[in-house]
């Protein structure tokens, strides 16, 4: 087999150097300054993590508990690692050296390009795919947000179906290996949903394969094709199985999981769930990013008739910056948004040629992704729909943001772009350029001239003067139109492009090299809008979680408790976690009695005593399970006095006098908001049958996020209530030694029967979720890159045998 660089390396190596410029030149500050992104999500995430990330470097173990947030969870989804798990390397290697989280997109052009070789896409039309894969507007808005774990996820789709088409394409062993490489790299990220939609595209492509091939190929050959793909996932799983068999524990127990309050429903609420649905006419936004108006917070430029009507309304330049520099121009379905999802003009115009122009088997492979994707897009808009694949489909109701359908489909219409490209030229069918071009420039051009028919109306309007929602309204209009004739240029000079070049005029290098310079300015240019100098600093840990002198007031007290952050909400909270135990935080799958507690007790409790605190009375006895959490400090503001020392707050432990008995969890809850939590305490006698109060006390000795001692000095035996979270699997709790049952009382905290006497109570956490899955998780990862060795070395010696046979 005779090597052609010129022809067979070279424009592989051009590629890679491409896609590595163009993550160093947009990310330079990243890259090259040793900035970072300033992640909203990513910070409060640090400050959840901080606990569990300092145990890990002052011990070498791992905090697998964590009281840093929402008073106590497992640390499974907060911060996990595992000794001598290789896939951190693995990444670093195949992204050469890039850093994290931009390292990403990297990975997901090379994926991207490497899949439409196989595809038969050369290599100069595979660049554009796979730039306008991992530049479009949805994975930088989500690396903006800091939706890490999802753009890695969302960027290891396309490795995941390169492993599945080359086993399709006989090359069995390395398409399994291909395939285990890139779901043991996506499963590490833990980011389910994705995941989920990645079994959504395979289960796609593999229908289409099979029922194109089952005359020519048989069943035999068909059965071997799976069983490798088998194989291949077994070992991918095998490689995460300490993250998914945490997380397999963890969600019963959390907010995916059972009902605990009888009245609720399983798995997440419905309306929750469907709150980001896409609306149906903003699925244009992937053809014409501004069709709604941008993102829900939009700088306006001088001459804008907002910004007229401002001025000739008399406010002062001060309010009139203010205002523009994040003008509500955003009048969609969704709540609010980052910016539009947009896919790149160009591209949708391409996959739309392919309609007439693609190879069947991809046509319906990627048609039916976009499809399917777009429908589960629209979530609530398309009720009938998505209501009842949110009931019947195993695992959907586990989910939220139902538009993060729209990666599947920003995956799928670059594929068939590039696809429907390649085609089109080598087969110089005029026909479904025009018929294409003829619908898409149509298309944009009665938007641009007939803008005027929408109404423009969006909720943001609400609360304002009438005057500066009309001359919003205005912008709105104005917004669309522009950005349909900029989409429709685009379009027009990717036509032109084309036709000469199947003229003959103009070569497929020239033609590869002109649309990727357009579709790169396109998206570039459109991404500035919303994630650009501006967004990156040296250091935003160092602002976000600058000590304030309320944190220094806090730190005088070196006792065990538990804060309460005011000024950022009980499910926002970033900023507490970082140095304290919180009761408030941030994550999106809560424990689920803790949610009860929130939705049932913690929300009025808090309310009240706000209301109250605002009149100047301090209700401490009034919020009697903020109390019973441990609860010793409310933070109002940043400055010392604005720290409040909570009198009622119950202490780590205590002996309740009284035992209030109840027979189901609504009724526990109810309980709640009628006893002293101090004095008294709930226990499900339908679970845990009659408990008795004792007498005595309890002292609290140590605490470590795995480990907590408590002396107890018990006058009569009795209940003892530890204001901890109640978590059935995994804690034991030993007195003087021998393991007790722990008890769950008032709904969510832990109890134990303490003898009279004097003990020594040891609360551990140790699951075997993850100290039996270790060792078999690493030999798994192994077994993967063994795999994929293997199977690049016989592919090799196999074509080297065909090409010497010919």
């Amino acid at each position: 087999m005779q090597l052609n660089f010129k022809r067979d390396v070279l424009p592989h190596l051009v590629g890679i150097a491409i896609f590595y410029a163009i993550v160093v030149v947009y990310f330079a500050p990243v890259v090259l300054q040793d900035q970072v992104i300033t992640q909203g999500d990513i910070l409060k995430w640090e400050g959840s993590a901080t606990e569990a990330l300092d145990y890990r470097e002052a011990t070498g173990e791992e905090a697998l508990w964590t009281n840093s947030v929402f008073g106590g969870m497992p640390a499974y989804f907060v911060s996990l690692e595992f000794a001598g798990d290789i896939t951190t390397s693995l990444l670093s290697i195949i992204t050469l050296g890039l850093p994290h989280p931009v390292n990403s997109l990297f990975l997901g052009m090379v994926a991207m390009y490497v899949l439409m070789l196989t595809f038969g896409v050369r290599p100069a039309f595979a660049i554009i795919a796979s730039v306008a894969f991992a530049l479009s507007s949805y994975n930088l808005l989500s690396l903006a947000a800091g939706h890490n774990a999802k753009i890695w996820a969302i960027n290891l789709i396309p490795v995941i179906l390169l492993g599945i088409h080359l086993a399709f394409e006989k090359k069995h062993l390395l398409g399994a290996a291909v395939m285990a490489l890139g779901l043991l790299l996506q499963l590490k990220f833990n980011h389910i949903q994705i995941t989920y939609y990645t079994l959504i595209i395979s289960v796609i492509y593999v229908t289409v394969r099979l029922i194109f091939d089952w005359k020519k190929e048989g069943f035999p050959q068909l059965a071997k094709t799976i069983g490798f793909l088998v194989l291949g996932a077994i070992l991918a799983v095998g490689g995460n199985i300490g993250r998914l068999t945490t997380a397999l524990e963890y969600t019963p127990y959390s907010t995916r999981g059972q009902a605990t309050l009888e009245s609720a429903s399983a798995g997440l609420d419905r309306d929750y769930a469907f709150s980001w649905s896409n609306g149906k006419l903003e699925t244009l936004t992937l053809l014409v990013p501004n069709f709604y108006g941008g993102g829900s917070s939009t700088p306006l430029g001088k001459n804008t008739a907002s910004e007229k009507a401002l001025r000739s309304n008399g406010l002062d330049p001060a309010q009139i910056n203010g205002f523009l520099a994040g003008a509500p121009t955003y009048w969609g379905d969704q709540p609010f948004t980052g910016g539009p999802i947009y896919g790149g003009a160009i591209l949708v115009f391409l996959a739309f040629i392919g309609i007439w122009a693609a190879p069947k088997e991809s046509l319906y492979t990627f048609g039916a992704i976009i499809i399917l994707s777009l429908l589960l897009s629209w979530g609530k808009n398309l009720s009938w729909f998505n209501y009842l694949l949110f009931d019947i489909l195993p695992g959907y109701n586990k989910f939220r943001a139902v538009s993060m359908a729209l990666g599947m489909t920003l995956f799928a219409i670059p594929a068939l772009a590039a696809i429907s490209l390649e085609r089109l030229y080598r087969n110089k069918d005029f026909k479904p350029l025009y018929i294409a071009g003829a619908g898409v420039g149509g298309l944009l051009l009665l938007l641009a001239v007939g803008a005027g028919v929408f109404r423009f109306e969006g909720a943001a309007d609400a609360g304002l003067p009438d005057w500066l929602i009309d001359s919003l309204r205005q912008d709105r209009k104005s917004m669309l139109s522009a950005s349909a004739w900029r989409s429709l240029a685009l379009v027009a000079a990717a036509f032109a492009l084309i036709y000469f070049a199947m003229k003959g005029k103009i070569s497929d290098i020239v033609l590869g090299l002109g649309i990727f310079a357009l579709v790169t300015i396109d998206l570039w240019t459109v991404n500035k809008h919303y994630l650009n100098d501006n967004s990156f600093q040296e250091s935003p840990t160092k602002t976000y979680f600058a000590e304030t002198p309320a944190d220094q007031e806090i730190a005088k007290d070196d006792s065990y408790f538990r804060v309460l952050d005011l000024t950022e909400g009980l499910t926002s909270t970033g900023k507490s976690p970082y140095r304290f135990h919180s009761l408030g935080g941030y994550h999106g799958a809560k424990m689920r009695r803790y949610q009860d507690l929130l939705d049932n007790r913690l929300n009025f409790e808090l309310n009240g005593f706000v209301k109250k605190a605002q009149e100047g009375e301090f209700d401490f006895a009034g919020i009697q399970t903020i109390n019973m959490m441990n609860t010793k400090y409310v933070i109002a503001g940043t400055a010392a006095n604005s720290v409040f020392e909570n009198p009622e707050a119950n202490g780590p432990a205590w002996v309740p006098s009284q035992i209030v008995t109840v027979q189901t969890n609504q009724e526990e809850m109810d309980e709640l908001g009628r006893i002293n939590t101090k004095a008294q305490a709930t226990v499900n006698a339908a679970e845990f049958g009659e408990i008795k109060a004792g007498s005595g006390q309890i002292t609290h000795i140590s605490y470590s996020p795995n480990e907590l001692k408590y002396q107890a000095e018990m006058d009569t035996e009795g209940l003892v209530v530890f204001s901890e979270i109640y978590y059935p699997v995994g804690w034991t709790a030993t007195i003087d030694g021998t393991e007790a049952e722990i008890l769950r009382t008032d709904y969510l905290l832990r109890g134990l029967i303490v003898p009279a006497g004097t003990h020594e109570i040891v609360f551990k956490f140790s699951p075997t979720s993850y100290t039996s899955t270790k060792t078999p998780m690493i030999v798994f990862q192994y077994l993967i890159i063994l795999s994929l060795f293997a199977g690049v070395f016989f592919t090799v010696k196999e074509k080297r045998e065909n090409s010497t046979s010919q």
